[in-house]
C-alpha cells in the first residue's frame, strides 16, 4: 500500500512541477518574442535639408507596451516659407482677375441660346415646306409686276381694236387666243417654272442653313469655356508653383519616413518571431497542463482502483481513509 501511495504522489508532484516549469518557459516566450517585436518596430527619423525639417515623435502605447509614432510633420525652411507667403499673397488678386475675365465670356452663352432657337425654327420645316413656302412668296413678290404687264397688254389690245382677236384654237383642248396674250402667259410659265426648279434648292439651303447655325452656336458655346479656362490658367500656374514649393518642403519628411522604413526586412522578421515567439509559448503552456492533468488522471484512477481493492479485501475503508488524509481539503493537492 505505502508503495501504491509513493507512486501516486510522485506522479501528482511531478505533474505539478511540470506545469510551473511550462508556465516559466512560456513567459520567457512570450518576453523574448515581445522583445524582437519592440527592437523591430518602425522608427522615422528628423531630418534636416535645405528646404526644411522634420519632427516624428514616438510614444508607448499603454496598453500593449509598443512604441508607435504619435505624430508627425515637417516645416519649411525661412527662404521656403517666405516664397510661399509672397505666393499666398498674390492668390486673392489672381483669383479676382480670373473671375473677372471669365465673365467676360458669358455673352457668348447667351449668343448660342439664341442660335440654337433660331436654328430650330428654320430646321422645324421639311425640305418640301421650305420649297413651297418659296414658291408661294416668289408669286407674291410678282405679282404686282404682272398684273401692269397684263394691264398693258389688254390696253394695247383696245386701242389697236384686236380686243376680241384670237386664234390657234384646236380640237384637242387649246384655247384661241392672240399672239401678245399667248406670249404673256408663256412668260408666266417659264418663270413659274424657274421658280420652282429654285424652290427645291431653297428649301434643302434653309435646312442646312438651320443646321449651320447649332454648330456655330456649339463653336460659341466651346469658345466660351476654352476663354474661362484660360481666364484661370494664371490662377492655376500660381498654385501649381506654390504645391512644387510645399513638395520640396516635405523633402526632409520624407527622406525620414525612407530612413525608417529602410528597417522593413527586419520589421517583418520581428513580427514572425513575436508570432512564432508567442505560439510556442502557448504550445509550452498547453504541454505542461496536459502532463498535469495525465498525473492527475493517473492519481484518480490508481485512488479508485485501490479503494475498490480495498474493499474486496475487507480493508477497503481504511486505505480509502489513508487516502483522503493526504489530501488538503478543497484543493485537489496531496498534502506532502
Amino acid at each position: 500500500m505505502g508503495k501504491a501511495v509513493g507512486n501516486i504522489i510522485g506522479a501528482v508532484t511531478g505533474g505539478n512541477a511540470a506545469e510551473k516549469a511550462a508556465n516559466t518557459a512560456a513567459a520567457q516566450q512570450r518576453a523574448a518574442a515581445e522583445s524582437a517585436s519592440y527592437a523591430s518596430q518602425f522608427r522615422p527619423v528628423g531630418m534636416t535639408t535645405r528646404f526644411g525639417t522634420s519632427q516624428f515623435t514616438r510614444e508607448i502605447d499603454p496598453k500593449t507596451g509598443m512604441p508607435y509614432v504619435s505624430s508627425a510633420g515637417y516645416t519649411a525652411s525661412p527662404e521656403l516659407a517666405a516664397l510661399q507667403d509672397r505666393l499666398f499673397g498674390q492668390f486673392g488678386g489672381s483669383l479676382a482677375g480670373a473671375e473677372a475675365q471669365a465673365a467676360q465670356y458669358a455673352p457668348l452663352g447667351g449668343a448660342a441660346t439664341g442660335l440654337f432657337g433660331l436654328g430650330q425654327q428654320y430646321i422645324a420645316e421639311t425640305p418640301e415646306q421650305a420649297a413651297q413656302n418659296y414658291i408661294t412668296s416668289q408669286q407674291g413678290l410678282l405679282a404686282g409686276g404682272r398684273e401692269q404687264q397684263l394691264s398693258g397688254i389688254r390696253n394695247k389690245l383696245y386701242q389697236t381694236g384686236r380686243t376680241g382677236l384670237a386664234t390657234g384654237g384646236t380640237s384637242t383642248g387649246l384655247q384661241a387666243t392672240n399672239p401678245e396674250m399667248a406670249a404673256y402667259y408663256n412668260a408666266l410659265a417659264q418663270q413659274d417654272a424657274q421658280i420652282a426648279a429654285q424652290a427645291e434648292q431653297a428649301g434643302q439651303q434653309r435646312t442646312m442653313f438651320g443646321a449651320g447655325l447649332f454648330g456655330t452656336g456649339a463653336g460659341l458655346l466651346g469658345a466660351q469655356e476654352q476663354g474661362q479656362v484660360g481666364a484661370y490658367s494664371p490662377f492655376q500656374n500660381l498654385l501649381g508653383l506654390s504645391g512644387t514649393i510645399e513638395q520640396y518642403a516635405q523633402q526632409p519628411y520624407q527622406l525620414g519616413m525612407q530612413l525608417g522604413g529602410a528597417a522593413l526586412p527586419g520589421q517583418t522578421a520581428g513580427a514572425n518571431i513575436y508570432n512564432q515567439g508567442f505560439g510556442q509559448a502557448a504550445q509550452t503552456q498547453y504541454a505542461g497542463a496536459a502532463q498535469k492533468a495525465a498525473a492527475q488522471g493517473q492519481f484518480m484512477s490508481a485512488l479508485i482502483g485501490s479503494a475498490s481493492g480495498g474493499m474486496g479485501g475487507g480493508g477497503g475503508m481504511s486505505n480509502w481513509s489513508k487516502f483522503t488524509n493526504m489530501m488538503t481539503p478543497n484543493s485537489g493537492q496531496i498534502n506532502m
